[in-house]
């Protein structure tokens, strides 16, 4: 790697076509990837792309006119000082936010190195180019600041906003939602039937706690691969399916492990009643996140998720009564 110092006029101008060229492909690639959901932010982008072409166009016009006919390949990770960025395809599927920030930073990146390489050169033709460039990249520079800013215009911001808002309840809150109501429901009944069941034996609230951890952490295992091998996003737009899988899986883990908690209290009855608040506070979360995100009706969402809550700890409580007894 070389110091952005040791390079000479020639290697400096063809590190500027290489970065003129990453940049029109990354553009490319932000235009491609938001198209479908983000049309207007992908027009910019694309607009954006055509513009960092015709500089390298201008940048090879000059290399040629002053070094001839062979570009020596330079490129930005073989300099120190660039940002290491992840590229492109590995951040797919592309989040509005991320893209805007990326492209921002790409370009106060781009206009520096020019800014830069000015001092560096003698030619005065090659300085007023450089010098022209980076006052183009300013300006792009300032039109993603007012794609972060959100400066489209308002009928345009809100589809894009509400398009936004769809991919994070797909790719975030269904999967999350999924894992939440799988383990606050599901370990409902192996808890409350190890700790009746126990009751009358030991009088213990322990072995509860240890079947609660483990039936948590089981779920969560198990939902969380569940969901990522599910399908890998590419058709259905749902992310990233290891992503998906860890916020389903760390949510089911999570809804299992709130009610757990309190019977690491030793007494028996407090535990319990603890336990019991617990649930119904996880329940009626998991309603207003159906209710909030899914648009399913208040009422709808609260019956049907507290009922099903109920009926598996009525369940799981019978069960350990009756084991209990027969103890």
């Amino acid at each position: 790697m070389r110091t952005f110092e040791s390079l000479t006029e020639q290697e400096i101008l063809a590190l500027a076509i290489s970065l003129e060229e990453e940049d029109e492909r990354i553009y490319a690639d932000f235009a491609e990837g938001l198209r479908k959901d983000f049309p207007a932010t992908a027009t910019v982008f694309e607009g954006m792309r055509e513009e960092e072409s015709g500089h390298r166009r201008r940048l090879i016009e000059l290399y040629r006119t002053k070094f001839g006919e062979h570009i020596p390949l330079v490129r930005r990770h073989d300099v120190k000082g660039f940002v290491t960025r992840r590229p492109v395809w590995l951040m797919k599927p592309l989040r509005l936010d991320a893209v805007r920030k990326q492209a921002e930073t790409l370009e106060v990146e781009t206009r520096r190195f020019y800014e830069k390489a000015v001092d560096r050169m003698q030619d005065a033709s090659i300085r007023q180019l450089l010098n022209d460039l980076a006052q183009e990249e300013r300006e792009h520079e300032n039109r993603a600041e007012e794609l972060e800013r959100g400066t489209l215009d308002a009928t345009t911001r809100a589809q894009e906003d509400d398009a936004n808002r769809r991919l994070f309840v797909l790719q975030i809150v269904q999967p999350g939602l999924a894992g939440l109501m799988d383990g606050s429901v599901s370990t409902l009944a192996p808890v409350f039937a190890a700790a009746f069941a126990t009751r009358a034996s030991t009088g213990s609230t322990h072995t509860a706690f240890a079947v609660g951890l483990a039936a948590s952490f089981g779920a969560g295992i198990s939902m969380g691969f569940a969901e990522a091998l599910s399908d890998d996003g590419s058709l259905t737009g749902r992310g990233h399916p290891w992503v998906r899988g860890l916020v389903c899986g760390l949510m089911t883990a999570i809804g299992g492990i709130g009610h757990t908690l309190p019977f690491l209290i030793p007494n028996f009855t407090v535990a319990a009643t603890v336990a019991t608040i617990v649930v119904v506070f996880e329940l009626a979360i998991i309603a207003w996140i159906r209710h909030r995100f899914m648009e399913s009706p208040w009422f709808s969402a609260t019956m049907q998720v507290m009922l099903g809550g109920i009926l598996v700890l009525l369940a799981g409580v019978l069960i350990g009564l009756r084991f209990g007894v027969a103890e």
